[in-house]
């Protein structure tokens, strides 16, 4: 189970994370998570630069050593890059140092002050001990969701996303059917009512 929309008392009560921006423009602010991937980040890169938008990818450690002329062209076009750590790990069932320790290996070939929990899992005291402003969301597109049309997970998208919203997409094998069909669209809708797009 996972909520679309990040209800407003979420975010009180985590208020110390980011789960969106100030909406004070049309500016919309896109996330890809868990690449660089060998089809789906290309895919996402061609997409984004056709509608001149930037994003923000919040890139796996091992990934990136998979693929580091994938994760230079993120960097090379002007998109923001974050730490997810090395492996995916889930803060809520890994041990502290153990999680911040993973959190280190991924820094290595990821020098970024952002930092997205996978899952969206940290636990205070992880959170505590990081020096990295944590970037949630305010909306998931719940392409990684198997039960869900690409259709509705566009639908989704632009039933709930606004001026100042975190918009979570996945740059992964699993996701890439529903994100393929989404993400060109979504620019696509949006643009055309004069929203910009842009990393954080």
């Amino acid at each position: 189970m996972y909520l679309v929309k990040t209800p407003w008392w979420l975010r009180m009560i985590y208020s110390g994370y980011t789960w969106r921006m100030p909406s004070t423009e049309k500016t919309i602010y896109l996330s890809f998570d868990d690449g660089p991937h060998e089809i789906a980040t290309p895919f996402v890169l061609d997409t984004l630069k056709q509608y001149n938008a930037k994003a923000s990818f919040f890139c796996i450690g091992k990934n990136v050593r998979l693929h580091p002329e994938i994760y230079q062209r993120i960097l090379q076009e002007g998109h923001a890059v974050g730490n997810h750590t090395e492996n995916h790990l889930n803060g809520w069932h890994t041990p502290n140092n153990e999680y911040l320790n993973n959190i280190q290996q991924a820094e290595e070939v990821i020098q970024s002050n952002l930092f997205r929990p996978p899952y969206g899992r940290i636990k205070r005291s992880q959170a505590k001990a990081l020096n990295k402003q944590i970037i949630m969301w305010d909306v998931l597109s719940g392409d990684f969701d198997p039960t869900l049309t690409p259709e509705a997970c566009l639908a989704y998208c632009i039933k709930h996303t606004e001026a100042g919203s975190i918009v979570v997409f996945h740059d992964s094998a699993k996701a890439f059917p529903k994100m393929k069909y989404a993400l060109p669209k979504m620019l696509d809708y949006f643009t055309h009512q004069g929203f910009q797009f842009k990393a954080l």
